[in-house]
Formats: structure tokens, sequence, C-alpha cells
């Protein structure tokens, strides 16, 4: 079923003197339209406004766009209790996940056929060999990748990176590259893994990906630093601004402790929240990045 939004302006006034407007307020909707006072109740709702005297909604007009609140009904995968969504990018010999950095060469250590020298008619084995920088794919930033004296992925705390509750928080569809605090400000965040969604893994495997990617500012950084957050992820290039060489919200998150997962895809078939997300690293030492198997566990009734 086509998802419809519901686009329209406000204007509320209050009992005791004054008001507040609101234009081009985009909502979900079930169905395929909604009443204003339905509408004017969402949005007193939402906004925790009281003493409303008067809700006049304005230019209202029903929409054929993806919902911001719901999940998706792409294919994931089922088992007896819940539904797994696979968040990471297939690592291939020659990708470029950063411009600059060398592809990973994957190639056989011992081949099928050169085994068969060293086993019984019939047994054969492959063992494989990879060289790649650490920050290939779909990879996880330590504290250690940004400060000398940060955690490294030996000393990651397993709570902290893995069976963590999650929180989506949906950018896609914005014309802003820069994703400021404010985006963050409806969402639960103490205690979460913070995903958020710009659908820029559209473009990945293409030139598109490493041109004006968006990115969080440094006040972001700042306020899911002090919000709480356990982890933050996005399926943009760089959760950074690239243009300079500063990197502000690498130091803000890592130094706050928080690790960062990038370059992740398929956060548009999780739900905004009522999942749990794993970003686990093998355990090497004096390594501060290192691709990861991200994925969700959507339970049954989420």
């Amino acid at each position: 079923m086509t998802e419809k939004r519901v686009q329209f302006d406000f204007d509320a006034r209050f009992a005791n003197g004054g008001g507040v407007q609101g234009q081009d307020f985009r909502l979900d909707i079930e169905g395929n339209d909604i009443s204003d006072d339905a509408l004017a109740a969402y949005v007193i709702g939402d906004l925790r406004l009281l003493m409303v005297s008067e809700m006049r909604i304005l230019n209202k007009k029903i929409i054929e766009e993806r919902h911001k609140r719901s999940a998706s009904t792409s294919t994931i995968e089922p088992n007896d209790t819940a539904h797994f969504v696979d968040l990471s990018h297939d690592i291939e010999s020659g990708m470029v996940t950063y411009k600059g950095l060398p592809a990973p060469l994957i190639c056989d250590h011992l081949s099928r056929e050169q085994s068969r020298s060293h086993y019984a008619p019939g047994t054969e084995f492959q063992i494989g060999r990879i060289e790649m920088v650490s920050n290939t794919g779909t990879y996880i930033d330590a504290p250690f990748h940004r400060y000398a004296d940060g955690a490294d992925l030996t000393q990651l705390i397993l709570s902290g990176i893995a069976d963590l509750p999650g929180t989506v928080v949906r950018i896609t569809g914005s014309g802003e590259r820069a994703i400021d605090w404010t985006a963050f400000a409806a969402s639960e965040i103490r205690g979460r893994a913070v995903l958020v969604n710009c659908g820029w893994d559209r473009h990945w495997r293409t030139d598109q990906y490493f041109e004006e990617h968006p990115h969080l500012t440094e006040k972001a950084a700042l306020y899911l630093r002090d919000q709480g957050a356990a982890l933050v992820g996005i399926d943009s290039f760089n959760i950074d601004d690239v243009s300079g060489n500063t990197r502000p919200v690498h130091s803000v998150l890592l130094g706050g402790g928080i690790p960062i997962v990038e370059h992740m895809t398929r956060l548009g078939d999780l739900p905004v929240d009522g999942f749990r997300f794993w970003a686990v690293p093998p355990k090497i030492s004096k390594m501060g990045s290192f691709p990861v198997r991200a994925h969700a566990r959507i339970d049954k009734g989420s």
C-alpha cells in the first residue's frame, strides 16, 4: 500500500494570550485523509502545547511519501521469534570505501585445488587472505581511532556495542546536508544506538557517494553526547563534514567514549524504535577501526 503523509500550516492561539504558527509541517497518516480536528489534536499533543484556545489548520494537502515513524515492508530475514536486518555493505576485492585509501585485496592463501595435495581424496579446503585498511566497508570507530589514549577495539565493552536498544532518526528527503541537534530533539537518546537514516547508501559504489554527503554538526554531536547516546551510526560517507581538515563530530563523540559506525545501509528497513542493535568488531590490539557485521533484531510485535 502506498504510504501517505499530510502537509499543512497551522496557527495556534492560547487562552492566556499569544500564539504559535508553523508552515509546511508533514505528518504520517493512516489511510488517505485526516480531519482538521484530528490533525489539530496531533499537533497539540506532539508539541505539548498547553491552554490552546484555537487551532486553525491551513493549506492542508495529502501527499504520497514514505512514513518517517514506521517500519518498511521490505523483505527481512525471519526466525521463530524475531526479524533480523543486515545493516552492512558487502566487502569485495577492489571496492573503494573512502577515496585516497586503498581498496581491499581478497584472494586465496590456499586454494581448493592446492589443498587437494594435502588431504585425502574428496577432502579440500580454502584458506582466504585479505589485505585492507581498517576503514573498509561498514566499520566501527573506537576512541583510539581519534585519541592515542582512547579505548582500542579490545577495550570496547560488549554492553556498549551489542544488544543495544536502538533509535532511528530519519533525515531522508531533507534538502540540508548539515544535520543539526534539533533533528534529534524528539527522539529517545539515552543509552541507545542512535542510527541516522539519510538514505545516502543508495549512492554506494558510485562517484556521488563521495560528494556533498549528509553529515552531523558539532552541535548535534554535543547534544548526542550530553543526552547519553551509547553509539551513533550513519548511512553516509562520513559522519563529519570532510570539506575541511577538522573532524569535530568524531572528536566529540569518540572523546566522550561513544563509538561511531559509518557506511551503514538498509536503515530504512528499521522502525524508529522497538529493535536491538549489534556492531561488534574482532578484538585487535592498538587498532581504532574495523569492519563489523552491523545488524538489528526487530522483535515480533514491535
